[in-house]
């Protein structure tokens, strides 16, 4: 760790994300940024120790300047690291072939149901020895790195056997210890039935309960248990099952709600007090609303939409209602093979019409309030960790007009610059 001051200075716009309000944000309050113009940040021993104007920093710090290390921003943007709150990065082989399929016609669920989908991916993450999965994982992070995400969740899933299930969670153990991003760790042991349980669902979810949540837990491996629960994968009542044998183990709940078809996961989200409900591409008023008074937060995946021809999901309701909306890549082989957390931004104004401050505040914020880490990241506030991305725009509105585009030029993770493009 770097143990001199870092002063940064000139920042053409600093996008605090500081709000007066505890929680995520929601409705108007997600166009809040916390917008500093000509700003500036003192940073020290990897935490955030001042936020200001230029002036002020330098006012307040005068006696120390040499001290620091010095570092100007030249007029560019600065935000919170990004956060990426839905992923599975942690997978073997790639399914690029079922990508064709689908633009011939065949829909998402009918290739898994004749073997592709998940289950192709399981059987590639079976049989991915640890070291080479591990190799790949990481290389994907330097990825995710280099487009300012310095905060991850992995979600466990891609795996035929409990093995499997604790080899991904594992691997993301060590790659948090490793790897400068950060990762928050999902067991999601019920991300589809194995083939060898055909005809044997039942059984299978008694395995997710009596023998994967177990295991998982003796080795302190996850903080949330996830299900996806939908037509001809999880009911509402195994879902129920799984998700409350989770939270009496002490995991958080999570859900992947509503993606193919309504089956009520976002009103079950609520009545479980979930942290968040993921994708709600189908999601219905009564469900929306449901979450809003419970406080789940909506995790949108836009780019998942679109690369599966999907129309995305209702944003624009949703924070109309005071549901508290986050954005993520949904990394992951089959249906969103991107590590782009800007493009996911882009998308979420061009497909969902959330305005640019609202897509850079479920980046950034709401991103970390869905993985229960706020109080830590999410936004440039004294005592918080300096995560913070250097964009080669002037403005977050730019940052969303040009679109396709990586604008980063800088990340510093805990203090210490991680990308580095001074001197370009």
């Amino acid at each position: 760790m770097n143990n001199r001051p870092v002063w940064i200075q000139n920042i053409g716009e600093l996008a605090t994300l500081k709000s007066a309000q505890t929680g995520p944000r929601i409705g108007e309050d997600m166009n809040d940024l916390g917008l500093i113009n000509n700003g500036s940040v003192w940073v020290e021993k990897g935490r955030i120790e001042a936020v200001g104007t230029t002036i002020e920093i330098k006012e307040k710090y005068e006696s120390r300047m040499e001290e620091a290390d010095v570092i100007d921003a030249g007029g560019r943007l600065i935000t919170p690291g990004l956060v990426d709150p839905h992923t599975h990065f942690v997978y073997g082989g790639s399914r690029e072939e079922e990508f064709e399929r689908r633009l011939q016609g065949y829909t998402y669920m009918e290739i898994m149901n004749a073997g592709g989908g998940i289950h192709s991916t399981a059987k590639k993450t079976d049989d991915t020895p640890y070291s080479q999965l591990l190799k790949e994982s990481s290389n994907r992070l330097d990825l995710f790195l280099h487009h300012g995400v310095t905060t991850i969740e992995g979600k466990s899933g891609y795996g035929t056997a409990l093995d499997t299930e604790l080899k991904q969670l594992r691997i993301m153990r060590e790659l948090n210890e490793q790897h400068p991003i950060d990762i928050v760790s999902t067991f999601m042991g019920a991300h589809a039935i194995p083939k060898s349980f055909a005809g044997r669902e039942e059984r299978y979810v008694e395995s997710v309960i009596n023998e994967m949540i177990p295991a998982v837990m003796a080795e302190d491996l996850a903080e949330f248990i996830d299900v996806f629960c939908e037509k001809d994968v999880f009911s509402i009542e195994q879902s129920r099952r799984i998700l409350l044998a989770g939270k009496k183990a002490g995991l958080r709940a999570k859900i992947h709600a509503d993606e193919i078809v309504a089956t009520g996961g976002a009103e079950l989200a609520a009545q479980l007090e979930a942290i968040s409900a993921e994708h709600l591409l189908k999601t219905e008023l009564a469900g929306m609303k449901a979450m809003a008074e419970a406080g789940v937060i909506a995790c949108l995946l836009p780019a998942t939409a679109l690369f599966l021809g999907e129309k995305p999901a209702d944003a624009r309701t949703m924070i109309d209602l005071g549901v508290p909306v986050a954005i993520s890549t949904d990394c992951n082989p089959g249906s969103s093979p991107t590590v782009s957390m800007p493009l996911v931004m882009n998308l979420a104004c061009l497909l969902m019409k959330m305005t640019p401050a609202e897509a850079l505040t479920a980046a950034t914020y709401n991103a970390a309030c869905a993985i229960n880490r706020e109080d830590r990241i999410g936004s440039i506030e004294e005592g918080k960790q300096a995560d913070l991305a250097l964009w080669n725009v002037s403005s977050y509105r730019e940052l969303q007009y040009f679109f396709g585009v990586n604008h980063i030029h800088s990340v510093w993770k805990r203090g210490e610059l991680v990308i580095n493009g001074f001197g370009r």
